[in-house]
Order: structure tokens, then C-alpha cells, then sequence
């Protein structure tokens, strides 16, 4: 694709990135295959090609976003699958990311579209006050069907039945190996986890002890900043993740680190782009560091000896995150994992397309969120499945709102594997 940026223009890191990626493209319109928004919309806007064009215009010409334009790239999930499918290494992850910075610097959006988004930034990232709003929502939710806007309706449904307590497992402290010592790892803890379901940290710790790994929460860890970092809000994105780099570089620079271990995949692809979010910052090399070594659990994991299992009789439905599968390229690590410890592991039709969680996705655009889940339940349910296992809870949460299939996260099913206690979603 042809650019037509100045040299003013291109002195801009960000411009000059956007530049290179959009050359890259050579309009094939194979990304409009694999896309979950243009498949249910079918408006050639509402695909990566599309956008790239809408991006490309607005940008070249250095104007602030428009309704148009904003309109298409809110509804982008950032599901990454166009990055999979695309035969140019299109990077588009790091142009939708220029872009929605742009937007969120020259576009004042609607009155409810700012407190919304706002809300969120206050709120997502700061387990404690999650906790405080799901009880709100949990209480709030039987009069959701009142609500006249369909986002702050999906914002209550979103409260789960039961909110678990406080997991003190996720104070800073280091957990030592269990037997033989073969790796220093740091557990990223996240936010939103931390309040939605504490067994999942439970469940990782207790299984990267019992295969061998000094386990440390680090003091002073925080969101990755991912949630902000897709809201255009770079400077509250790169604060969040600054702390994570100085607490995570600090300790490989004490007592070393072999991984810096991530348990929810949408966490996991935002920490391995430290290296390219900091590349001209003063914490470039501490960053590209931490980049370095940040590892999806299922990694980690694979690195270890995990023992075989018997055969459980168990039939696992495993639903391949985007971020895992797109945007970290990881796509078979989970399920050799599930059918080393004796799952019987399938995978629904179409297991490439998004289930519309993607972040606050399914908070800021329900209706095509909305969609994109019928689609995902249908398509696991039909494999008759007695679990659903995944590896975001993002995703986790979107997929159990709408199926009574038990889900659980793919550390649990193995940590009961190999001797922990079997996952509450299976115990009731």
C-alpha cells in the first residue's frame, strides 16, 4: 500500500510505525475471512481492510477522528485473528492501537460514551473497587431490564452469582518449590481476576510448586494496563505498566527470574509488547527485559514434567482464546498439556472466531458481543462436552454466562490432575 506521510509526520515513532505497517499491506482481503466483526456485519468497514483504509485516511491527513471512523474502529474487537490469517505480516495490533490513541486525543465523544469508558478506567483495574462494583451490579441486576441503555444493562447481567473472598495468596510473598528447585518464577496476579475468581491464581501456584518452581508475588504489581491500553488512553495504560516493568525487572535484577508467568492470555499479549510500548522510553532495556521473559502459564508448563495421567473420562471442550491464539501465536501448548494429564480434549467448529469478550467489548458493544457468544456456545455445546476449559477469563465469563456447561481455566483441570482438589465448577 502506497503512504503519502511527510517528513513532519514520520518524525513521530508512532506515525512511523503505522507507516511501515501500512506499506506492508497488499489489500488481498484474506483478513476479511477470519474476521468475527465482518462476519456478522458484513460491511466492508467493519473488517481489518476496511479499518486500514479508514486509519489510513485519517492519519495521512492529520486530522482529528470522526464519527465515521470511530464508529468502525470501536467495534474492532482486537481479536487479532486478521494478524493469524494475514500472508504479509500485517501488524495491525500495533495500527488499531495508534489509531485508538489518536481518537481518544482529537475525538470528544457522546456525554454517556466518556462516563461509561471513564467508569471502567476507574474501576476494572483496581481489584477493590471491582469488588465493591460487582456487589453493586449483583444487587442492581434484577432491575437490569430497566436500564435504557443496552451497555449499562450488560454491565449488570455481567455480575456473577457468587463474588469469592479475598484470596491471600495474592499478597506479595514468595511460595517455594515443592522437592527439587527448577525455576524462579514470577506470577503476574492481574486485577479483574483477582475479584472474579480467585481459584485460578489458587490453582497456578499450587501446580508450578508442585512441578518445581519458587513462585513470587512481587510487591507492587498492578494491571498490565491492557484494559486502558485499548481505550487510547496511553498515558494511564503506560503508567500501570511501568510499575509492573520496575517491580518485575527489580526482581530478575535480586534474585533472577526464569519467567515472568501470565495466567489470563489478554493480560499476557499486552506484557509481551512492553518491549515495543517503552522502545523510546528511558525504560526501554527494562522493559524489553520483562518482554523477554514473559510466558503464558501453558509455556511455562510445557518447559516442566508434567507427569502423563490416566485416563479421566472426561470430556474437555477447550475454547482457544484469541489473545492466546492470535495475538501470542500460542495454539497447541494448552491442549498437549489437557491430554498429557488424561482429558479427552475437542474443539468447536470455527475455534479461530472470538467469543466477544475481547476486554470490555462485550460491556461497550453487547449487541455484536452478544452475537458472537450465541455463536461461540453453539459451537462448543455441540461437542457434548462435560467441561469447557480456557485460558482467559475474559472469555471464561462470556462463555459461562450463557451455557451450563461447567468452565474452568486449563491450570485448574491440570493442577487437579496431578493432585490438587478438583475445580468448584465441577464439584457442584
Amino acid at each position: 500500500m502506497q503512504t503519502t506521510f511527510t517528513p513532519e509526520q514520520l518524525a513521530d515513532p508512532s506515525t512511523a510505525r503505522s507507516n511501515e505497517i501500512l506499506r506492508a499491506c497488499v489489500h488481498c482481503g484474506f483478513c476479511t475471512a477470519t474476521c468475527p466483526t465482518y462476519q456478522v456485519l458484513g460491511d466492508e468497514l467493519d473488517s481489518p481492510r476496511g479499518r486500514i483504509y479508514l486509519i489510513k485516511d485519517m492519519l495521512e491527513a492529520g486530522r482529528p477522528a470522526d464519527e465515521k471512523t470511530v464508529k468502525h474502529i470501536d467495534r474492532c474487537l482486537s481479536c487479532l485473528a486478521c494478524m493469524t490469517t494475514c500472508p504479509s505480516g500485517v501488524h495491525y495490533m500495533h495500527l488499531v492501537d495508534h489509531a485508538r490513541a489518536h481518537i481518544e486525543e482529537t475525538y470528544k465523544r457522546p456525554l454517556m460514551d466518556r462516563l461509561l469508558r471513564w467508569m471502567l478506567a476507574r474501576i476494572l483495574p483496581y481489584p477493590g473497587r471491582f469488588r465493591v462494583a460487582l456487589l453493586g451490579a449483583k444487587i442492581g441486576r434484577p432491575f437490569a431490564r430497566f436500564m435504557p441503555d443496552p451497555r449499562l444493562r450488560a454491565m449488570l447481567e455481567m455480575a456473577p452469582k457468587h463474588i469469592p473472598p479475598v484470596s491471600r495468596n495474592d499478597d506479595a510473598q514468595v511460595f517455594p518449590a515443592i522437592g527439587v528447585r527448577k525455576m524462579r518464577v514470577a506470577l503476574m496476579t492481574g486485577c479483574a481476576q483477582k475479584a472474579l475468581n480467585t481459584d485460578i491464581n489458587d490453582a497456578t501456584i499450587r501446580l508450578l510448586r508442585r512441578l518445581g518452581c519458587d513462585v513470587v508475588i512481587a510487591k507492587g504489581q498492578g494491571c498490565c494496563g491492557a484494559l486502558v491500553h485499548h481505550m487510547g488512553k496511553v498515558d494511564e495504560s503506560h503508567s500501570a505498566a511501568a510499575k509492573n516493568i520496575k517491580v518485575w525487572a527489580g526482581e530478575m535484577d535480586r534474585d533472577g527470574l526464569d519467567a515472568v508467568v501470565i495466567n489470563t492470555s489478554g493480560c499476557g499479549t499486552t506484557v509481551k509488547d512492553y518491549g515495543h510500548m517503552f522502545r523510546n522510553d528511558p525504560l526501554a532495556e527494562d522493559a524489553a527485559r520483562v518482554s523477554a521473559v514473559a510466558m503464558d502459564v501453558s509455556e511455562v508448563l510445557m518447559k516442566l514434567d508434567v507427569p502423563e495421567g490416566a485416563q479421566k473420562g472426561l470430556r474437555v471442550a477447550y475454547h482457544a482464546a484469541c489473545s492466546l491464539q492470535h495475538g501470542q501465536q500460542i495454539k497447541t501448548h494448552p491442549k498437549t498439556l489437557l491430554k498429557r494429564a488424561g482429558f479427552e480434549v475437542v474443539e468447536p467448529a470455527d475455534s479461530h472466531l472470538c467469543c466477544g469478550s475481547a476486554g470490555t467489548y462485550n460491556l461497550m458493544q453487547p449487541e455484536i458481543s452478544g452475537q458472537l457468544k450465541k455463536r461461540k456456545v453453539a459451537t462448543l455445546e455441540a461437542k457434548t462436552p462435560d467441561v469447557i476449559s480456557a485460558g482467559n477469563i475474559g472469555c471464561m465469563m462470556q462463555i459461562g454466562s450463557a451455557t451450563g456447561v461447567p468452565v474452568v481455566h486449563t491450570v485448574e483441570l491440570l493442577d487437579w490432575a496431578t493432585g490438587g482438589p478438583k475445580p468448584a465448577a465441577l464439584r457442584s
